[in-house]
């Protein structure tokens, strides 16, 4: 339902191609009142050339018209007769226009989902395109407009100086010609004051001019200054995007990563447009240097010295802020460490080849810290780096490779020899204790004339509580990953975790839509009558699907995410031997198969049986497929797909092995085969000795048997035949 949600949002030329789609052949009102149904269903499964699939297209046919038709008898109200009527007649006329060519709905209806998907994924990648190429555009934009506005105050920086350096010549030949008329005490009379007069007007004229150029160079000065506060304005805008949202933005992608998101791409851009801005920044900081120079070397009444030491201290907290943002962990040690087990990370400077710190190549160190000890370095509450535990090999000094431009140091062989616990109190267990791997190091740039301690931790932040549909986003992206399928949660699957994790019964997704999930409900409290939590259990059914049943997942044949009261009711209402597959809801990493036959003991009765739930030490023994076809009692894949066209691909091809061949090594290899007994046909149930307390067949029994058969087998062939001969 979800790609029709979709479909539905679309505009403009996209809305008008996704209507045409629709028609007398398939009505869009059947696409919108079945679309969950639809969307269920496997057309992809039914090769369109083969005439033997024709039986598979025919039972889908059927199903469509049955869902159709069950869906007009649910419309009820003043409202709802005319739609009841109309959905009527929609199923009278797929079925009659389909009837004879079954196929040609399943092109149909393939070639309208195949379409729609594409018209969204389009406009998905257009919006994102446009978003994106925007914000490169005005990232882009304004580098230009901080190159254009460096570039002007070195302008002005170079004309300052040369109007100083000309004030300095004009003070010095003032200087001068006050020395001259110091000396004319020993002319004559005559001689005197005619030279002194010459000298008083051209002292008076150089002094008018030192007076105005003065105010001038004051006047230079405060407007350069001013230019340098906005050009620092800017530089902090454009930091602050590219810091605090792209390569944040960079940053939770890679956090998503590590649960299974896509991969949190590359850093490429990131870095050019860091060394964007180191460039940048380094040159307003030597520039504002320059004019502090200026200023000591020419000392003018007024607040120059103030503003040129706010803007120095300014510019070096951004080039600070700068340097120690883009040191970052590009590649994260494992979420899980366990002691003795070698780990790999890989630390990264983005601005280190633009700065030149890879002429004194720095050494990073990794330690780790309790949680606490990270909040309060993150605070800045505390500078030292006290270790929660002892990593070997790690210390790396940092590599810059020429050809990539990169700075980098790459951690291959840690691992982590202790850990030290703290106190644990209340419900909180060892696997509640998160510990940091800090990545240290010491830059100098400039020429050892700033210097920057640096710190790179792993992202690592667990809120207390979130939104129901946030956990559910994650949990999805999770499943996914690990079945390494587009295959993922459906609606229904979230309301039934929902009703596990809430303790609630309601349908409705709606109904949890606003709920949070604590850390607690999640994986701290016991899920009723339960001895595990609720993450203990979803983490189960993900190890037993990634290890042992994956396949079947991604073809369709797990439901799943259905209880047993759900099962029932599904299953009554299909034909003796129809099965499906659910997850247990008392076992970890438990799944069992639930069908529908008659009750041995009342004729005419039928019931819902529950085989005691397969775990990964079952299906090491035999896998899920052939434990199917070993049950003969089971026919039909629920709905209704004939177990074999299900599985069949799957079953181990059988050996037939003659006792008295030769045998590798005078070993006869043993087959164990499932069997579920008494057999349901023909022998009474003996509920003492079949079913575990919540009326599940305990296979354990007739395990023992084939075991037997096992050990039997594994005798050598010449005992064997000796024991049978005497």
């Amino acid at each position: 339902m979800a790609m029709w949600i979709q479909a539905q949002q679309l505009q403009g030329e996209a809305l008008h191609q996704m209507q045409a789609l629709y028609g007398q052949h398939f009505p869009i009102e059947v696409r919108h009142y079945l679309a969950q149904w639809i969307e269920c269903q496997l057309w992809d499964s039914v090769e369109l050339d083969n005439p033997a699939e024709e039986a598979k297209a025919k039972r889908l046919l059927e199903n469509l018209v049955g869902e159709l038709q069950k869906k007009a008898q649910l419309q009820g109200g003043e409202d709802g007769f005319l739609l009841k009527i109309k959905l009527g007649h929609y199923a009278n006329q797929i079925k009659s226009t389909y009837d004879r060519c079954p196929l040609e709905l399943v092109r149909c209806i393939k070639h309208i989902l195949h379409s729609e998907q594409r018209l969204v994924q389009e406009a998905t990648d257009s919006s994102a395109g446009i978003l994106l190429s925007q914000r490169h555009q005005q990232i882009n934009q304004s580098f230009e407009e901080l190159r254009l506005a460096t570039q002007e105050t070195e302008n002005e920086l170079r004309k300052l100086q040369h109007s100083q350096e000309y004030f300095i010549i004009q003070y010095q030949e003032n200087l001068r010609i006050q020395a001259q008329l110091s000396s004319l005490s020993s002319l004559p009379q005559a001689e005197r004051t005619q030279r002194e007069t010459t000298l008083q007007s051209k002292r008076t004229t150089v002094d008018a001019w030192l007076t105005r150029e003065a105010s001038t160079l004051q006047k230079y000065r405060l407007d350069l200054s001013e230019q340098h506060q906005k050009t620092l304005s800017l530089l902090r805008k454009q930091q602050t995007l590219i810091l605090e949202e792209e390569l944040i933005q960079w940053k939770r992608r890679q956090q998503l990563a590590g649960n299974g998101g896509p991969h949190e791409g590359g850093l490429d851009v990131l870095q050019s447009w860091c060394e964007k801005l180191a460039d940048l920044i380094w040159q307003n900081r030597q520039q504002i240097r320059r004019c502090e120079h200026l200023t000591k070397q020419l000392p003018l009444p007024g607040p120059m010295e103030e503003l040129l030491s706010k803007l120095n201290a300014d510019i070096t907290d951004i080039i600070s802020a700068l340097v120690t943002s883009t040191f970052i962990i590009e590649k994260q040690p494992p979420q899980v460490l366990k002691t003795q087990t070698k780990f790999a990370a890989t630390v990264r400077l983005l601005v280190g080849g633009k700065l030149n710190v890879h002429m004194n190549p720095p050494q990073v160190k990794a330690v780790i810290v309790s949680e606490q000890q990270a909040k309060a370095l993150l605070k800045n509450e505390s500078t030292h780096s006290e270790s929660s535990g002892e990593i070997l090999n790690n210390n790396c000094v940092m590599e810059y490779q020429q050809a990539t431009g990169t700075l980098s140091a790459h951690f291959r062989s840690m691992s982590l020899k202790r850990i030290k616990r703290s106190d644990r109190r209340g419900a909180e267990s060892v696997t509640e204790e998160k510990f940091t791997v800090l990545f240290e190091s010491q830059f100098s740039v400039g020429g050892n004339e700033l210097v920057f301690h640096v710190k790179g931790r792993v992202p690592f932040i667990v809120p207390d509580k979130v939104l129901w549909p946030q956990l559910c986003d994650t949990l999805d992206t999770k499943y996914k990953a690990e079945m390494h399928s587009g295959r993922g949660l459906s609606e229904d699957n979230m309301v039934f975790l929902a009703q596990k994790a809430f303790t609630n019964s309601s349908n409705n997704p709606e109904d949890s839509r606003n709920m949070t999930i604590s850390w607690a409900q999640f994986n701290r409290e016991s899920l009723p009558g339960r001895n595990f939590t609720f993450w203990q259990w979803f983490d189960g059914v993900v190890e037993l699907m990634k290890k042992h049943l994956k396949p079947h997942w991604n073809d369709g044949a797990i439901l799943g995410f259905v209880n047993k009261q759900q099962a029932q009711d599904m299953l009554l209402s299909k034909p003796n031997g129809t099965f499906l597959l659910r997850f247990s809801d008392s076992e970890i990493g438990g799944i069992t198969i639930a069908w529908v036959a008659e009750n041995p003991n009342k004729p005419g009765e039928r019931l819902v049986w529950n085989l005691l739930p397969y775990t990964t030490k079952d299906f090491s023994i035999r896998s899920l497929a052939d434990r199917i076809s070993d049950l003969n009692h089971l026919l039909f894949l629920y709905p209704d797909r004939p177990k074999d066209e299900v599985f069949a691909k799957y079953y181990t091809p059988p050996q037939c092995v003659s006792l008295a061949a030769k045998a590798v090594d005078g070993y006869v290899k043993p087959q164990i085969k499932q069997v579920c007994g008494p057999c349901l046909c023909c022998c009474p149930v003996r509920s003492d000795t079949i079913l575990d307390p919540d009326g599940d067949f305990d296979l354990d029994d007739t395990m023992d048997v084939a075991r037997h058969v096992e050990e039997l087998l594994r005798r050598p062939m010449a005992n064997q035949w000796s024991s049978q001969q005497s």
